[in-house]
């Protein structure tokens, strides 16, 4: 599958884009663990180091479908450029004001955190008009996509520790926000994001979230979210008594690359057949893979479980891209993307707190346990809620079955060349 991602990022635009995004997204891919290495160099405590996070990741899941709306309504350099500069200015002003006065730390997560830009959703938004409205190449995409993520979850916290280690934590900070922010400006000074423009909406104050299709893959991917963060919790605990923090390293390594792994092989081919129904089987299979994660067997054969588990995540992210393609209501499409960035945030952060009482209650197969729980409850809603994903959203604006954009015969505004941009 390499030279098929190798073909799709010689496609004019592709490269810079998936870079640009990925450099992007770093601040935010970065956050926790540098807002946690700033406070306690500064002095904070573990309890303080944890909260700041806490709120910089939920004001983050309540910005990210708000900005997402504005892009579709404004289009993406009105909004994206001044979202990064925003954030980066609160990670600024935490940075050089530190954490004497809690207020002012708390604010300035707060904006920082609130005015993430949605890079990840405009992306998303932009493929189809990049790739011609290839259904095939699209969806091939999407799976770089989802490989792409992993690698930047894995590069971005070790460029945070060198960062560490060469300066110090505000310097850090200031160094990768500033990347950040050159990131989403690579991004939105190229040819397609200025020409993109959102499909024509129908005014509706739920936006995104009026589609019942969308909903309930929101559901489903909330507790993939779930999953996810109790395993990071049950693997500190499963790390304490085994060997400590390298055995953790290598779980969460082991994780993200069976997570790449899975997401090179699943784009290495096309498939057949509703993405919904794709998506219930990739589902059931990331829920089945949790579940020898509580035998907790030694470190090698629980880095090796950890392998497994992460195989079926990245394809299971990539088809719900499609999904959220078929089910976004017209002119929402960013927005949609942006709530199931959401949706998988907050989940993530409600496992990392159901996770740390269930291993104090009955040890770190119980904390794993919730991993499993919380998988078989996303595959428990796509099989509750088939017929209402059967039935894609009336006027949804994705690539589709027959691999055009519906938005191409919408609008005649921009120039030929970029006609295919537009995309609902």
């Amino acid at each position: 599958m390499a030279a098929g991602y190798a073909e799709l990022l010689r496609t004019r635009h592709a490269a810079r884009l998936l870079v640009g995004t990925l450099i992007g997204r770093l601040p935010n891919g970065t956050a926790p663990i540098a807002i946690v290495l700033f406070t306690r160099a500064e002095g904070g405590s573990y309890s303080l180091a944890g909260a700041l996070a806490a709120v910089y990741g939920v004001a983050n899941a309540v910005g990210q479908p708000l900005l997402g709306r504005a892009v579709d309504l404004f289009g993406q350099p009105r909004i994206q450029l001044p979202a990064a500069l925003v954030s980066a200015l609160g990670m600024v002003w935490l940075a050089l004001a530190g954490t004497g006065s809690v207020a002012a730390a708390y604010a300035a997560v707060i904006v920082a955190g609130l005015f993430t830009p949605p890079l990840e959703g405009g992306l998303r938004a932009l493929w189809p008009g990049i790739l011609g409205g290839k259904e095939e190449r699209v969806h091939a995409a999407y799976a770089m996509d989802a490989v792409a993520q992993e690698v930047m979850f894995t590069v971005g916290p070790l460029l945070v520790t060198l960062f560490v280690a060469l300066w110090d934590p505000a310097v850090a900070l200031l160094v990768i926000n500033g990347i950040g922010v050159l990131g989403a400006l690579s991004v939105v000074v190229s040819e397609p994001s200025r020409a993109w423009r959102s499909a024509p909406r129908e005014a509706h104050w739920l936006g995104a979230l009026r589609s019942r299709g969308l909903l309930a893959l929101l559901g489903a991917f909330f507790f993939v979210g779930t999953a996810l963060g109790s395993i990071t919790v049950a693997g500190v605990a499963y790390a304490d008594g085994h060997g400590g923090q390298a055995v953790y390293g290598w779980l969460m390594a082991a994780l993200g690359l069976g997570a790449l792994v899975g997401g090179v092989a699943y784009g290495a081919r096309h498939w057949p057949g509703a993405p919904e129904r794709r998506l219930r089987v990739l589902v059931a299979l990331l829920a089945v893979c949790y579940l020898p994660l509580m035998l907790v067997p030694g470190p090698v054969a629980m880095t090796a479980l950890a392998a497994l588990a992460g195989v079926f995540l990245a394809p299971s992210i990539a088809c719900a891209f499609i999904v959220v393609d078929r089910h976004a209501p017209a002119g929402t499409v960013t927005e949609a993307f942006s709530w199931l960035v959401t949706f998988f945030g907050v989940g993530a952060a409600i496992g990392t707190a159901v996770a740390g009482p269930a291993v104090e209650w009955g040890g770190t197969a119980s904390g794993f346990a919730v991993a499993s729980v919380a998988g078989a409850a996303a595959l428990l809603v796509l099989m509750t809620t088939q017929r209402v994903l059967a039935a894609r959203s009336t006027g949804a604006g994705g690539t589709g079955s027959d691999g055009a954009s519906d938005e191409n015969d919408r609008n005649g505004a921009l120039e030929p060349g970029f006609r295919t941009q537009q995309k609902a």
